[in-house]
């Protein structure tokens, strides 16, 4: 079998993409299903509407039988005049989870102070509903090596992996793994991404990983283990030479960031739902505000990277 597999996405609407699993895959997991709804990437401090954006979400996750709910980063930074932004996902009346982003401590703040002002107690940790456990890991170690990435730190630390091959070995339930950055993505995802995939395999009970940070609409399986991105809650960005003013004049000098950027006209997130044989994904269908990539010339992205607006609708069997 292929060391990795690649999965074609379909565009939401109703239709639902049918996966095979590799060989790692579990085959006997959980009598019972959970349920839990997503979101990614929804920079209240770059977007305007990130409010409505994310009450939105809040509202429809509400009237889903769920779980819990999780963002995967790039949520907020810790400033007060964002605390009304961090009550509407806490008004969601049941479990909710974060997961630190790369951007979550722009302004010079430590993850320690995004962690308090969010009410998140741990950088990295795990916890289990209905016959699954779910682990939540943080991407943004430095790395000690000389020859790291320029930028943003996506590193897996030392400690970390420990505590990652502790935890895996103390539960016999099928697992799930979230983070912002991926374990695929070999450009812009978690640097060491090879060791820590290595750590996911050999405990072979590693259904998923689902991600955020880059912003785009993708699947693939490695070695038996799914990796899904979930696309950003607001947009793709597209950088200075696809400047466009998007809204309007007062939107753009009090939001400066936008213009850098290919909003989506609607709110993107997901609802999953895991039992013993399947990963099924309803995501949400979007379009571009204003002109579109392919009307700014902006090249053809990877396969791994579309930009597109839209979560797709997939159903998994492993």
């Amino acid at each position: 079998m292929k060391r990795r597999e690649f999965i074609r996405y379909s565009f939401g609407g109703a239709s639902i993409l049918m996966l095979p699993l590799g060989v790692n895959a579990l085959t006997s997991g959980s009598k019972k299903r959970v349920r839990f709804g997503v979101c990614a990437d929804v920079h209240k401090d770059i977007m305007h509407d990130t409010d409505e954006r994310l009450q939105t979400f809040i509202d429809e996750a509400s009237k889903q039988n769920l779980d819990f709910i999780i963002q995967l980063g790039d949520f907020c930074r810790p400033y007060q005049h964002n605390k009304e932004f961090l009550d509407i996902f806490n008004g969601y009346q049941g479990a909710k989870y974060h997961v630190i982003g790369n951007h979550d401590m722009d302004g010079g703040f430590s993850r320690e102070q995004v962690l308090d002002f969010w009410g998140a107690d741990s950088k990295y940790y795990s916890f289990d509903h209905n016959g699954f456990h779910f682990i939540v890991l943080d991407g943004n170690d430095q790395n000690p090596s000389p020859d790291k990435a320029k930028g943003y730190a996506r590193f897996v630390g030392k400690e970390q992996l420990q505590w990652l091959e502790n935890d895996l070995g103390a539960t016999n339930l099928p697992c799930v793994v979230f983070s912002h950055q991926s374990f695929e993505n070999e450009d812009s995802g978690i640097e060491n991404q090879v060791q820590v995939r290595a750590i996911l395999e050999k405990a072979n009970k590693v259904v998923a990983c689902f991600s955020g940070h880059h912003h785009t609409d993708y699947a693939c399986s490695i070695n038996g283990i799914y990796y899904i991105q979930i696309n950003s809650m607001s947009y793709s960005w597209l950088g200075g030479d696809y400047q466009t003013i998007r809204y309007s004049k007062e939107i753009d000098e009090k939001y400066p960031w936008i213009k850098y950027t290919v909003p989506y006209e609607k709110p993107l997130f997901a609802f999953v739902e895991l039992d013993k044989r399947n990963i099924q994904i309803e995501g949400a269908k979007s379009q571009f505000v204003g002109p579109g990539p392919n009307e700014l010339g902006f090249p053809e992205q990877a396969k791994n990277s579309p930009v597109v607006p839209v979560i797709s609708n997939r159903k998994i069997k492993y």
